[in-house]
């Protein structure tokens, strides 16, 4: 019986995917157009790693240079006044709202994201979608230490909850913590799924039926 959801954020419930892919090349443009691309293509094929993982990678395997703790402060700082933003007014995914109201009340409802949890938060509250949640999660733990956390903070089963996710991360830690899962498949990301036994939507509303409630 199903008792709980857990939901991506970025794709997920808000098209906001593209503003972070931006601010990536912003910080990274005066690197050239060739490594902002490289630098690009990881951001897009790791969604829903953190930002602090990205730049760490970023320097050692695509910039081949230290980081600087200054440096990894300042990179995280501009990161944050680029998207915050963006991200509180990004257009909702089609049938987000939908979903929420019709799932609110039915099952527990949770955010488990890459995004930092205390921004998370804010942006919950900001796009006035708080209430609908019993729990808002972020980095810098990892997606499958936070569904473990749900789990055991909520004294959930994994066979109890559904995780709707967009990137490989939510497919993983659904995977490694035995809860089911649905991917959120734009034409962009379509390639990801291929091979894998996954349920597939294009609106979040289609979830509400997915999950049979």
């Amino acid at each position: 019986m199903l008792k709980a959801v857990i939901f991506d954020f970025d794709g997920v419930l808000a098209e906001s995917v593209n503003i972070k892919t931006e601010a990536f090349r912003r910080l990274f443009e005066k690197e050239g157009a060739e490594t902002v691309n490289k630098i690009v293509a990881y951001h897009l094929e790791h969604g829903g790693v953190s930002r602090f993982e990205k730049f760490r990678y970023i320097y050692k395997e695509i910039l081949r240079r230290l980081l600087p703790e200054e440096e990894f402060e300042r990179l995280c700082k501009r990161f944050k006044e680029l998207v915050l933003e963006g991200v509180m007014t990004a257009p909702e995914v089609d049938g987000a709202s939908e979903c929420l109201k019709r799932l609110h009340g039915k099952v527990k409802l949770f955010i488990v994201s890459g995004t930092p949890e205390e921004e998370m938060r804010l942006i919950a509250k900001v796009r006035n979608i708080e209430h609908f949640f019993d729990g808002i999660y972020g980095s810098p733990e990892t997606k499958t230490e936070l569904v473990r956390k749900v789990l055991s903070t909520y004294n959930l089963k994994a066979d109890e909850v559904v995780f709707i996710g967009d990137a490989m991360t939510d497919y993983d830690a659904a995977k490694e913590t035995g809860t089911g899962f649905i991917a959120r498949a734009i034409s962009e990301t379509e390639g990801l799924w291929r091979g894998l036994n996954v349920r597939r939507v294009k609106s979040i509303s289609d979830c509400v039926m997915e999950l049979g409630l």
